[in-house]
């Protein structure tokens, strides 16, 4: 269901977020087989993102891309996953 009462720059923050993590998800890798659970949670909610934006329901679009990225930072902190270098001024590590 569309929010069509939604911010006007939502729908941009929402596509903004999902490149982002479209990028990260293109170089993330899992360094410990123990995190696959970890990293599928992170798969999962961006693919949510991906849906929610197709639905034009910009303001899920945005929390799940959101919840992606907190997957994908708490794994770097707990060093099971790694980005390139250019990638980590996208996360607090």
């Amino acid at each position: 269901m569309a929010d069509s009462s939604a911010p006007a720059g939502l729908k941009a923050q929402a596509e903004k977020e999902i490149g982002r993590m479209e990028a990260v998800f293109k170089e993330l890798k899992v360094v410990n087989a123990d995190a696959m659970e970890l990293y599928n949670l992170a798969v999962s909610y961006f693919s949510d993102s991906k849906h929610f934006f197709a639905k034009e329901d910009f303001l899920r679009a945005f929390e799940a891309a959101v919840i992606a990225w907190a997957y994908c930072d708490a794994g770097l902190h707990l060093r099971v996953f790694e980005v390139p270098e250019a990638l980590k001024k996208d996360f607090t590590v």
